[in-house]
């Protein structure tokens, strides 16, 4: 059984749309409707405010406070706190109150409670009662996902964000000797890093950021964006990367960066311009350590975006739908993360459909599919893949990536390139060994192996305490048998599928 419906509505529309779509799940009479949120005040607040758009009265529930009327003193503040007697009086009432109920979701495994909540939801008109469930996360039983509707609620606005980062700038300064004013642009900057969060969150981590030296500048954005991915991906199946690559250190892909070029200023913009849709991902297949996963490092850093690398193996729980959920929570994670780079390392391996694990990965492509073609958040998908055959077509399909790249052994020009960065990343000078020579000894080499070479070289004259030497390299690379030569079958048969249906990086 899926889980309940998801409101359907478009992303910033803003407060008074949310208040309407609410006031229309309650008039039709759904329920109950299911708010997974952490800014509990902020649900609240919203059912407050359509009850009173409704004129019906309106309650919070807690198991530690019982009932209180929203907005109002009310004689009922204080019953209730056992929630059987909640919903048995909920169930009595004809006056069409709602009632919030803050963190019921433990009691969602009492058939009873089950059993009198699909009483209550069955109740028609007017004067029939709505509940509200609050949590950060609510599992809902089978038995009353029928009738149940999820709703999200909108978080702040850009305009928002940047009113309640300066009131924040503001109330700081009150009182202090030193400048609170922040640095140029950096209150915009601010505002991007903040987007996904609660109102309550941005007030807190704003407040933290001036403490130190009583202002806002650069020095305060890396550790606003680790505690803003800390927040939002509570689940952990993403990692941030904060250390991403550039370009320079990648070698050969002219034809990726090119394309990247491109594509860079129209993904930056906010708005893309007239007639261009945001650029939304690629796929890179290739022979293993010829630079995929640097490339996808290299693309967030390219862009300046934070770079988000999905773990698909964290993904997978033992009961049933949990797995699908636990993706739709790190794409949420993802949208809320935006703009950034998301990134899926060896997607066959989290995606590969069969019939072995009950229609799981099934249900996940189908899932990530229904994501890539309905996001509207600018996240550009990196996913990178070492077997063909083992990713399902209705990924590859045309459409689904704006380009599929092919990452190749390089040739030899490249293979000097690799090898001058990977001498000048452990304080060598290229210049001095001779790399033309090297290159032209390592044809089928992959830039990972050419990396060993160095990496085994630089050992051998550690040994010995002295310098590395361009024989050591060269005995490395006698002493390696590449990958395209072990399996020389499977690569070659790689290269001639790619060969006709990809783009050469």
């Amino acid at each position: 059984m899926s889980d309940p419906a998801p409101s359907t509505r478009p992303p910033g529309e803003g407060p008074a749309a949310e208040q309407h779509e609410l006031a229309v799940l309650i008039r039709a009479g759904d329920g109950p409707i299911v708010v997974e949120t952490r800014d509990e005040p902020a649900a609240v607040d919203l059912v407050g405010r359509v009850a009173r758009e409704l004129a019906r009265p309106a309650f919070r529930w807690s198991a530690a406070r019982g009932v209180s009327r929203i907005g109002y003193e009310s004689g009922l503040d204080g019953n209730f706190p056992e929630p059987l007697d909640l919903l048995r009086h909920v169930d009595q009432r004809g006056d069409g109150a709602l009632f919030a109920l803050a963190d019921f979701h433990p009691y969602l495994d009492d058939p009873v409670a089950v059993r009198l909540i699909r009483e209550i939801s069955r109740k028609s008109g007017r004067d029939a009662p709505t509940l509200v469930l609050i949590s950060p996360r609510i599992e809902i039983p089978d038995s009353l996902k029928p009738q149940a509707v999820r709703f999200s609620l909108e978080p702040p606005s850009p305009a928002e964000i940047e009113s309640l980062i300066r009131a924040e700038v503001a109330a700081a300064g009150r009182g202090r000797s030193r400048p609170t004013d922040p640095a140029d642009g950096i209150v915009g900057r601010f505002v991007n890093h903040c987007a996904g969060l609660t109102r309550k969150d941005i007030r807190r981590l704003v407040r933290n950021a001036i403490h130190d030296d009583g202002r806002l500048d650069e020095s305060d954005l890396a550790g606003l964006q680790r505690a803003r991915f800390d927040l939002l991906d509570p689940a952990r199946a993403l990692r941030v990367e904060p250390d991403t690559a550039r370009f320079s250190e990648v070698a050969g892909l002219p034809r990726l960066k090119g394309w990247l070029e491109k594509r860079a200023p129209v993904f930056r913009s906010a708005e893309p311009p007239p007639g261009l849709d945001a650029p939304r991902g690629i796929l890179l297949l290739g022979v293993q350590g010829c630079g995929k996963s640097l490339a996808a490092r290299a693309t967030a850093g390219f862009f300046g975006v934070p770079l988000l690398q999905l773990d698909a193996g964290s993904l997978f729980d033992r009961f049933h739908g949990q797995s699908e959920r636990n993706l739709r929570e790190a794409l949420r994670t993802a949208d809320a993360m935006a703009p950034c780079v998301l990134w899926i390392d060896e997607i066959e391996k989290g995606l590969a459909t069969g019939d072995q694990d009950g229609g799981t990965s099934k249900r996940m492509l189908a899932t990530l599919l229904t994501w890539m073609a309905e996001r509207a958040s600018r996240v550009f998908l990196v996913a990178t893949a070492n077997d063909i055959q083992a990713l399902p077509p209705e990924l590859v399909r045309k459409g689904r990536f704006d380009e599929v790249f092919f990452v190749d052994l390089p040739d030899e020009e490249t293979r000097a390139e690799i090898l001058r960065i990977h001498l000048a990343r452990r304080d060598r000078k290229p210049d001095l060994y001779d790399v033309a020579a090297l290159a032209r000894a390592t044809p089928g080499f992959s830039g990972a192996e050419l990396e060993h070479a160095v990496v085994s070289g630089l050992y051998a004259a550690f040994a010995e305490d002295r310098t590395l030497t361009n024989a050591d390299i060269a005995d490395a690379i006698r002493d390696t048998r590449p990958l395209s030569v072990m399996m020389a079958e499977r690569i070659r048969e790689l290269r001639d599928w790619a060969s006709s249906r990809t783009v050469p990086a």
